[in-house]
């Protein structure tokens, strides 16, 4: 299995109402290093929406990385619909990030 195929079959399991970093991925995809490079599959993800790439946010809570800066409100709207703490702009790591279990 390759490092991407990891990637993706770790952000699927990420359920519907919390978040994971691209770091956090990263880690799970043993490369813990490779942050960006998760990005960079999210981006080109082909696998939507059974991957859910949108639940993927930055270390600090932000949303990027969603096809630029217009659809940044779409990813927004979804997680909200999906019951996603926001706190302003940044998704609530305290209450919305994915506590994974092996």
């Amino acid at each position: 299995m390759t490092f991407r195929d990891l990637v993706y079959q770790q952000t699927r399991r990420i359920p519907k109402g919390k978040v994971a970093t691209y770091g956090q991925i990263a880690r799970l995809a043993k490369k813990p290093k490779a942050a960006r490079a998760v990005g960079v599959f999210m981006r080109a993800n082909p696998f939507a929406p059974e991957v859910p790439c949108h639940r993927v946010v930055a270390a600090d809570g932000s949303l990027n990385g969603y096809f630029g800066l217009q659809k940044l409100p779409k990813k927004k709207e979804m997680l909200l619909k999906e019951g996603v703490i926001f706190k302003g702009e940044k998704v609530d790591l305290s209450k919305s990030l994915w506590q994974e279990t092996h």
